[in-house]
């Protein structure tokens, strides 16, 4: 069975497997490329699926400042890198937030969008922003690594068990995180809100959310669902914030089956 191959062109570093139309994943705020093997493995039948690390993490150069456009105009770049006109997004939570400020920004690099667990703004639930930084950042500010908290986080965040395998991979990309990366990250997240925006994206796009999210609950997916124009929302029972771990062969047969749809029944 052929296994997935890793890339570092600097600044870019990668995660690719398969051949067909091209698909860019996206990890979360706690992820790297590592995160997503369950849809490497089974997606890469019928897709080109490249998982890339953010700008900053696992063996990808930080950005200065790190800003969402700046992390849109990244992964055009790491696109013309690749020599890939357009491509599928797949972004959970953060990297769900990078794919809408990328196709907000770069409306012609992107064919379809899958925004799994994420937001359209931050603070919608009255979370402060302070509070929120200092709460992900205090076990650095501790003195532990990122790998040494990854297995409570992990298991704060999921209301699934994650398969062995899986589990391992989750928490190892956790630890392919530097603290300079991560502090970078923490502080770009609460600047999102394209609220106001999203009636624009006019790209077929697929919305998935566990059902037990408590980090991006269900409401912020149906505002996101319901703000653009072309979309369709699924919720997925018993699952919480990590659904391409925790409900793998539920996430990639969605996502492949929208995917796969010829444009003409989008």
């Amino acid at each position: 069975m052929a296994s997935p191959v890793d890339h570092i062109a600097t600044p870019f570093a990668w995660r690719e497997i398969g051949d067909g139309p091209p698909v860019l994943f996206l990890h979360g705020l706690g992820g790297t490329r590592r995160a997503w093997g369950p849809q490497l493995r089974g997606l890469h039948d019928r897709f080109r699926c490249i998982a890339w690390d953010m700008p900053g993490y696992g063996d990808a150069e930080l950005i200065e400042p790190l800003t969402y456009e700046a992390i849109a105009h990244h992964l055009v770049g790491f696109l013309d890198h690749l020599e890939i006109d357009r491509a599928h997004l797949v972004g959970l939570s953060f990297g769900g937030m990078h794919a809408m400020h990328t196709a907000l920004r770069h409306p012609d690099r992107v064919d379809r969008l899958v925004l799994a667990d994420t937001s359209p703004a931050f603070g919608i639930d009255g979370t402060k922003v302070d509070e929120w930084i200092s709460a992900r950042l205090a076990p650095l500010d501790a003195g532990a690594s990122l790998g040494d908290a990854a297995e409570a986080i992990v298991d704060a965040i999921t209301a699934m068990p994650l398969a062995s395998d899986i589990r391992a991979e989750v928490v190892g990309a956790f630890g392919d995180i530097s603290a300079e990366g991560f502090r970078a990250a923490v502080h770009c997240l609460p600047t999102n809100d394209v609220r106001d925006q999203l009636s624009r994206l006019d790209h077929p796009s697929l919305v998935l959310v566990g059902e037990l999210d408590e980090e991006t609950p269900v409401a912020y997916s149906q505002l996101i669902a319901d703000t653009l124009p072309n979309s369709e929302l699924h919720i997925l029972p018993g699952v919480g914030h990590l659904s391409p771990s925790e409900a793998p062969d539920t996430f990639n047969a969605l996502v492949g089956e929208f995917l796969s749809r010829p444009h003409e029944v989008l």
